[in-house]
């Protein structure tokens, strides 16, 4: 079997770890921490300050990751703006757009499939402005349809807020035709790109979504970076969310004038040296070619759901997800108890809700374990974890579960 050529580069895998975290946190490239460690090594400073070398290099980096990331997006530089991750990039539009256009007897249009990041912004956002939230209806099997949203829709639909890849079940949103139905009814879209831009390459003037939130821990790059993509002309009237330096043009006794988007949304020092490593967590998709990345995820998830299907003792609820994600349980064994057997096999994964708590609502279920593979993965920890699994049942099964 193949390996993973990108394995290398990752020098968090040691000591027989097996990392199935990824839709938490991705490893970081050894690329990555270089660039990180450049800023501190030999810039630290601020941005948009100094005029003296370092200062204006630093600024340099800065402003040419907003370009990178525009580029990479298909979007113009001054519909970037930089966050502290994707959770600060929602909220900024619930509180800075979703607020002003929202009234008494609105709906927002979301689904049960939405993280906690995407579905609280802007269920403050409805009940502080009289609105309220409204669900697709998902499929059996937990998919957001085109065909169920259009029966979602109804007259009061002002907001739609969906994510484009879910976290736990990892099934692929039709974001472009729902983007298209729902701007024939003057209704706005927003998504939650953070599971998405790790596994596909996305063309936002394509979809013509109007607002795009992800955020670079899950994509290759450091934590504490988040991209808010928006149409420049909703940016621009939408008032800022913190106030703080440098995002002002002008502060007098009596008179504050803030600067056009992007940087009135950047108040205060930001988090400079992550958003550097963002450049070159881009520059390793762009240089590896993310299509081919995806084509052995896709290999080492199928080869994984072949394997686990021979299992008696599993169920997997999620067995047609576009996306490297399995969301299991094993019969009759509570996940978080069945979690600390795969951590005491340095086998990392996650258990409980994901930060979605209506996906385990709708399954019927208390929370699952959730194994996410990436491209650092190969065959070798598909193996390691689905014979791990095995010992699991039988070692649950023993002890009466």
């Amino acid at each position: 079997m193949e390996k993973s050529i990108w394995r290398q580069d990752f020098p968090q895998i040691t000591n027989g770890l097996v990392y199935l975290d990824s839709a938490a946190m991705s490893l970081k490239p050894q690329s990555v921490i270089d660039k990180v460690q450049y800023f501190y090594t030999n810039l630290s400073t601020n941005i948009h300050r100094g005029l003296y070398p370092t200062g204006v290099k630093t600024t340099m980096l800065y402003e040419q990751t907003r370009e990178d990331v525009a580029k990479y997006i298909h979007c113009e530089t001054e519909e970037v703006v930089f966050t502290r991750g994707t959770t600060s990039s929602l909220n900024l539009v619930s509180f800075s757009f979703a607020k002003g256009i929202l009234k008494a007897g609105d709906e927002v249009l979301t689904s049960e499939l939405e993280h906690h990041s995407a579905y609280l912004p802007f269920y403050e956002a409805a009940k502080q402005n009289g609105a309220s939230m409204r669900f697709v209806k998902l499929s059996k099997e937990g998919r957001i349809t085109v065909e169920a949203f259009k029966k979602a829709l109804t007259e009061k639909t002002k907001l739609v807020v969906l994510t484009y890849v879910s976290n736990v079940m990892g099934y692929i949103t039709p974001v472009k035709e729902i983007t298209r139905i729902a701007h024939e009814r003057g209704i706005y879209v927003v998504i939650d790109g953070a599971q998405a831009l790790p596994h596909l390459l996305i063309d936002v003037k394509d979809l013509d979504i109007d607002f795009l939130a992800f955020s670079a821990h899950k994509m290759l790059g450091p934590t504490g970076i988040g991209i808010l993509y928006g149409k420049y002309e909703l940016l621009q009237k939408m008032p800022p969310f913190e106030f703080g330096g440098d995002m002002n043009d002008i502060v007098t006794l009596n008179t504050v004038e803030f600067k056009d988007a992007p940087q009135k949304f950047e108040a205060g020092t930001m988090p400079v040296a992550s958003v550097l490593g963002l450049s070159d967590a881009i520059a390793y998709y762009q240089q590896h070619d993310i299509v081919k990345m995806e084509e052995h995820t896709q290999k080492l998830h199928r080869y994984c759901l072949g394997r686990l299907s021979k299992l008696d003792g599993i169920e997997i609820y999620n067995p047609t997800a576009e996306t490297a994600i399995i969301a299991f349980n094993l019969k009759n064994v509570p996940p978080h108890d069945a979690i600390t057997f795969y951590a005491e096999k340095n086998i990392c994964m996650r258990s409980g809700h994901h930060c979605a708590r209506m996906v385990s609502d709708f399954l019927g279920i208390n929370g699952c374990l959730r194994a996410s593979f990436y491209i650092y993965n190969d065959f070798k920890d598909v193996d390691l974890f689905v014979d791990a699994t095995k010992d699991a049942i039988e070692f649950f099964q023993k002890m009466g579960f």
